[in-house]
């Protein structure tokens, strides 16, 4: 069945990806990412020692900060800031830094649908800039079920508002380069191979999940190689200038 996206867009296609990484100089590592009109920065200050009093000083603590682009931060943001919290926290390496705190300021710059998986996308792609070890990186996609049952990726503002459901999916993807050799044996992580976070909205049959597990699974591969092409450590990139 033949399904018209406003934007002509085939189901399974992908707006346009844009990501820039090390746009903040005074933060430790920072990324902005863009998914067609839906843009975010991310900004990465720490580790810093110390953690607060509800975390474990014996992990490193992961600190999410949402920022509207307009207005007061309301409940939808609250919500976005705790999903963030709990991905960057199983995809880091919370044990080579304990009792330290690292700071992920996200800033919304422009909402067109699927903003939250452009957020986690963002946000991975400045913890890599700041060095931050990590297990895997993660890539987040957005799927829609449509009023017809049809599953779309990557929804626009207009086709999320029209749909009877959709979920945002994190897949983790192999371990990068920043995390330190005397930690590869955490490569082995079953993570590897499942789904770091899945968010529902909407009435989801076991089915249209299902569908929209398999076909965000398929496009990770085409976020993969774009997020690595585009981002590498802060240290690679200086030893490479030196070099």
């Amino acid at each position: 069945m033949e399904i018209d996206r406003p934007d002509g867009r085939s189901p399974n296609q992908l707006r346009p990806l844009a990501c820039s990484h090390s746009v903040l100089h005074r933060a430790h590592g920072s990324a902005t990412w863009a998914q067609g009109e839906t843009k975010v920065l991310a900004a990465v200050y720490g580790p810093k020692a110390g953690t607060k009093k509800n975390e474990n000083p014996e992990k490193a603590s992961i600190e999410v900060i949402w920022k509207p682009n307009t207005g007061h931060v309301g409940q939808a943001d609250r919500e976005y800031e705790m999903i963030l919290k709990k991905t960057l926290e199983s995809i880091c390496i919370r044990t080579i830094y304990p009792n330290t705190t690292t700071s992920v300021i996200v800033q919304v710059v422009h909402d067109d649908g699927a903003l939250l998986p452009c957020a986690i996308n963002a946000a991975c792609a400045a913890l890599v800039d700041a060095g931050i070890p990590l297990r895997h990186l993660a890539v987040a996609i957005c799927c829609s079920v449509t009023d017809n049952n049809s599953i779309i990726l990557d929804p626009s503002k207009k086709e999320e508002e029209k749909s009877k459901a959709f979920a945002y999916l994190v897949f983790p993807n192999t371990t990068v380069s920043v995390v330190p050799e005397k930690s590869s044996q955490v490569g082995n992580d079953p993570m590897a191979h499942g789904i770091i976070t899945s968010v529902t909205h909407g009435a989801m049959s076991v089915d249209d999940y299902l569908h929209c597990l398999e076909r965000g699974r398929a496009t990770t591969q085409r976020l993969s190689e774009f997020l690595r092409k585009n981002i590498a450590p802060k240290s690679t990139r200086e030893a490479s200038k030196a070099g």
